[in-house]
């Protein structure tokens, strides 16, 4: 079976909690309804080595103007510093690719910045850290001050809401049940043995 490509984007000083719980919970097989259906592939402006916040060094697996949309499932955009100016401009510029052919986009934190540069959330309701952080654009009137808004394919959050963040980005995806996404976000909120207990016995039924 040919997976379906996740494409996660990869940028100088990135946030490093920002996609972890995406990453790993797309990768990993285990309470997926169709394990395998999908792989993560990292893209940056070019392909070579960027730097995370944290200081990890991190190589892209392809640049973003040579990124096929015939196997994408989605592009999932973290944060970080340098999304306010136009460097990143090419993300924004992938994003609208992305749209336009009807495939899923998800953003958190500074890549939201790009989204709404590109007038990508100019029909959509959305978020973001702040209001203000998305400057003058013309979706304004659709802001939500919530830690995440999915609508019509665009998935947008602020940076303190990573794991809200993955789990609307999951139930696009569909790549677990909803009963099985609520427990896993349980458990991931809770910690509790209960909660855990919950999560394996949703795909043990």
């Amino acid at each position: 079976m040919t997976s379906e490509k996740v494409y996660l984007v990869l940028a100088d000083q990135l946030a490093d909690w920002q996609y972890g719980h995406v990453a790993a919970q797309v990768s990993l097989q285990r309470f997926q309804q169709r394990p395998g259906r999908y792989e993560i592939r990292t893209v940056g402006l070019t392909t070579d080595p960027i730097r995370t916040v944290g200081g990890v060094r991190m190589v892209p697996d392809i640049a973003a103007t040579d990124v096929s949309l015939d196997d994408a499932a989605m592009l999932v955009m973290p944060g970080g510093d340098g999304w306010e100016g136009r460097a990143l401009a090419e993300f924004g510029r992938l994003a609208r690719r992305f749209r336009e052919a009807g495939k899923p986009v998800a953003a958190i934190c500074g890549g939201t910045v790009a989204l709404a540069a590109e007038g990508l959330l100019d029909d959509v309701a959305h978020t973001s850290n702040f209001r203000a952080t998305l400057g003058t654009y013309g979706g304004a009137a659709l802001y939500r001050d919530e830690r995440v808004v999915r609508d019509r394919g665009v998935i947008t959050a602020g940076g303190a809401s990573a794991l809200e963040f993955a789990r609307e980005v999951l139930a696009e995806l569909e790549a677990y049940t909803p009963r099985t996404l609520e427990a896993w976000y349980e458990f991931n909120r809770a910690d509790t043995a209960e909660a855990f207990g919950k999560l394996v016995a949703s795909v043990q039924e």
